[in-house]
């Protein structure tokens, strides 16, 4: 079932999320709807906060991004590695590498998009689908999208790495997203 997103405004997307256990009822069925509703909003990740829940849950799926590449992206992330991929009670191990700048969007807060610096490189450590505990480093655009995603479950938007003068120059587009003055071709939920 494609679940609407939560919309820029809505307090669920501040707050910092709780673990879950293997007994978390309905996983299966969320992780599909979840899944679709990505798909169905041409995402490349989606956070349960950004479905009304809580809990410490997101997936990525950087195949198609990675995929589309044009020769320039080729050449400036050579080993990119796209991944397909569910992140349970994620912590943040450490980032490294050299910050840089991409333009980023959400479907939280549609029609939006800055330049954001984060790091190259992210080490992470999580819970797969089957609750079975891992470890591991991803980079390039893959690490990018786990970033931004891990920053849901935490509370926070990319909107926050923005000067204060961008933000002002954003307030209104940011006021009309909240109040539900933003078409999209996905549902949303708006914080009215």
């Amino acid at each position: 079932m494609i679940l609407p997103v939560v919309a820029y405004g809505s307090t669920i997307l501040r707050k910092v999320c709780d673990d879950i256990t293997p007994e978390y009822a309905g996983l299966e069925k969320l992780l599909g709807d979840m899944w679709e509703t990505l798909y169905n909003s041409n995402g490349v990740g989606l956070a349960a906060p950004q479905i009304n829940k809580p809990i410490r849950l997101f997936i990525v799926d950087t195949i198609q991004i990675v995929t589309d590449f044009n020769d320039e992206d080729k050449r400036k992330y050579p080993n990119e590695e796209p991944i397909k991929q569910i992140f349970i009670n994620a912590r943040k191990i450490e980032e490294t590498g050299k910050l840089w700048g991409y333009n980023e969007g959400c479907l939280s807060i549609p029609k939006v998009r800055e330049d954001i610096q984060r790091t190259s490189h992210v080490r992470l450590s999580y819970l797969d689908e089957n609750f079975l505990p891992k470890e591991a480093v991803f980079h390039g655009i893959t690490a990018r999208v786990i970033q931004h995603e891990y920053d849901h479950i935490e509370g926070k938007l990319f909107i926050d790495y923005i000067s204060p003068l961008k933000k002002r120059l954003l307030k209104k587009k940011l006021d009309d997203i909240s109040k539900g003055k933003v078409h999209t071709d996905y549902r949303m939920i708006f914080n009215k």
